[in-house]
């Protein structure tokens, strides 16, 4: 979402357990949209990782489960939560995915591929106009909302849906900003911009109380490595 900012790209690419890693982008929520895999090599290319993605569509190879498992950091791209759930349980990806967690692999993404991880989520996977809340994958316990600050139907329709107990307590999630899980704890909240931050909003008996998190600004902190105009890491 921030093409000249990659702050939290080379965040997630620092938790990796080997460096460089083998980073893998998986668009299936866009349908694997060729312009979303262009962007990310684009931006992956200028750092210190071996970029590549998986295609559910045009799969790379026969054996997902070894494929996925050579994966040092899994990057799940954005777009309609319900058909990558859908596709994923169809192919068994869901079931690769959490062994490959388990046994190290970094299960990193945006909007969708952040949603997806968790028990439940807040989607326009039915329509833009129409947010529902949608059962994920449950490797993360609650819900979560991303775009929390960027798109104005947001917010409240995860309030609201908190508030009448259609979803559970969990995390909203300012663009800019992430929430970084070990063992299914909250460890750290981290951003790559200085306003953008993450909440844990949860039922409350007067409605619903919003509690904003501590928030790492990346800027502030030292890197691994950062992009330089050539294209490679200092």
């Amino acid at each position: 979402m921030e093409p000249e900012n990659p702050l939290l790209d080379l965040y997630v690419l620092s938790l990796a357990r080997r460096q460089p890693p083998k980073v893998c982008f998986v668009p299936t929520a866009s349908g694997d949209a060729q312009s979303y895999r262009d962007r990310f090599y684009s931006a992956f290319a200028k750092l210190e990782c071996s970029p590549i993605h998986l295609s559910l569509f045009e799969p790379p190879v026969t054996d997902l489960h070894a494929f996925v498992m050579e994966q040092d950091v899994i990057y799940v791209g954005g777009g309609n939560t319900r058909n990558l759930l859908a596709l994923w349980r169809e192919w068994g990806l869901d079931r690769i995915f959490y062994e490959a967690g388990q046994a190290g692999t970094v299960l990193s993404g945006v909007s969708a591929g952040s949603i997806c991880w968790f028990e439940e989520g807040v989607t326009d996977s039915f329509s833009k106009t129409d947010l529902r809340p949608l059962q994920c994958l449950g490797f993360l316990s609650g819900s979560n909302c991303p775009h929390y600050d960027g798109e104005p139907l947001r917010r409240p329709a995860y309030q609201e849906l908190i508030r009448q107990g259609k979803l559970k307590s969990g995390y909203g999630v300012d663009d800019g900003a992430a929430l970084h899980f070990v063992d299914g704890e909250l460890v750290k909240v981290v951003s790559s911009r200085q306003e953008a931050t993450a909440y844990f909003v949860q039922r409350a008996n007067d409605g619903v109380r919003e509690q904003s998190l501590e928030t790492h600004f990346l800027g502030d902190e030292p890197q691994s490595g950062s992009a330089n105009p050539n294209g490679s890491l200092k």
